[in-house]
């Protein structure tokens, strides 16, 4: 009867847990719903991005292989829109005093982490739902791309995960800080270097589909899955003491 009792105990605990995850992540998703404050920005700064890309390589004319350069630019341009949306991560938050009403409530503050950074993964996909066809159009509609092109999806998905998890972390640590903006890049860039350099590989290989790198695409992408196993695990143990710091 004890052991009965202590295994419906548990099973009460995780799905009191998983009631919390779904209520935080859906308090986020309705909420950028009804603003559409944090999709809307990072949109159009993504469009901006693109226009500088464009403005940019207009002058180069031809000399430049834009697919050789390919894996770099789509990387940029999802770095700095996802520090624009990070930086939006807490916004209504900290100014409703939202967050201060959830750290007081009996929620377990990995419970908080995964239903945010869930959320910002959300965000960003949607996001790169918009912006990558958007790239392939205005830089690489007329090139000759690799038959291993869409292979991209693969370094793409990894490397968003990272960004959401890792992001999310150093958001929080950033949240009460003055010039916040500038702290989350300067802590940002450095600590995901490792992500964006194995992401921006792969993708680079992808596009050009060179015949015997492909080696070099599956290592990359493996250092990518193995960068947000170790940094996502890192982030959920350290979050509790981040947010109540």
């Amino acid at each position: 009867m004890a052991d009965s009792r202590n295994r419906g105990q548990r099973r009460s605990r995780r799905a009191s847990s998983f009631q919390q995850y779904k209520a935080l992540l859906l308090k986020d998703l309705r909420q950028e719903i009804r603003t559409r404050e944090m999709l809307t920005s990072m949109v159009v700064y993504a469009l901006l991005v693109l226009t500088i890309y464009g403005a940019a390589l207009a002058q180069v004319g031809d000399s430049v292989d834009v697919v050789a350069l390919a894996g770099g630019l789509l990387w940029a341009l999802i770095i700095f829109t996802s520090l624009l949306g990070l930086n939006r991560s807490f916004s209504h938050e900290t100014e409703s005093g939202c967050l201060e009403g959830i750290l007081l409530a009996p929620v377990d503050r990995a419970v908080v982490f995964l239903a945010k950074a869930t959320s910002n993964l959300i965000f960003l996909a949607v996001v790169e739902l918009i912006t990558v066809p958007l790239f392939f159009l205005f830089f690489l509609s007329g090139a000759e791309l690799a038959t291993t092109t869409p292979m991209m999806l693969l370094p793409l998905a990894v490397g968003t995960v990272g960004v959401a998890g890792v992001g999310t972390l150093l958001s929080t640590m950033t949240i009460d800080t003055r010039g916040r903006d500038v702290l989350l890049a300067i802590l940002f860039i450095p600590v995901v270097f490792p992500l964006l350099y194995a992401c921006v590989s792969a993708t680079s290989v992808a596009f050009l589909g060179i015949e015997g790198t492909f080696g070099t695409f599956w290592t990359s992408l493996a250092l990518a899955g193995a960068y947000d196993v170790i940094m996502i695990a890192a982030a959920w143990g350290l979050y509790e003491f981040v947010v109540d710091a």
